[in-house]
């Protein structure tokens, strides 16, 4: 037993730098922000789209980590100029906090022009407002 877990764990410390490596080289993260308690939004469902002629098009999802972030949005594909779309699923995290809402969920447009660039969307949130930047 001892032995299997000294193994998990050195495959664990061997995957993690790969692990950091590849969302260092993720075209886009995000990050959410709670304004009213200045914490990170942890568990936060957060879609990403593409816009086509015919609509919009999932490319990926996931959930905010306890720090409020995804690394690693992007899908394993080239990114291509165009626009783009992330929607943060908000109503379910507030309901958690046992708080109202304005806001069921955020979409946040925008355009990526240079796809060898890394974009950010950070969100500031709270029940009634919230905003948002390309970020770093």
């Amino acid at each position: 037993m001892k032995k299997r877990l000294l193994s998990i764990a050195l495959l664990s410390a061997l995957a993690a730098p790969q692990l950091a490596t590849a969302a260092a080289n993720n075209a886009l993260s995000v990050h959410i922000l709670d304004q009213q308690t200045g914490k990170p939004a942890a568990g936060v469902e957060v879609v990403l789209e593409q816009k086509r002629d015919d609509g919009w098009r999932q490319l990926n999802m996931g959930q905010t980590d306890k720090d409020g972030r995804i690394k690693a949005l992007w899908p394993e594909q080239e990114v291509a100029p165009g626009d783009y779309r992330v929607t943060f699923k908000t109503k379910p995290w507030f309901d958690a906090q046992k708080q109202e809402s304005f806001f069921p969920e955020i979409p946040v447009e925008f355009h990526i022009s240079n796809p060898h660039e890394h974009y950010h969307v950070p969100l500031l949130l709270s029940p009634y407002g919230y905003s948002t930047y390309r970020g770093s």
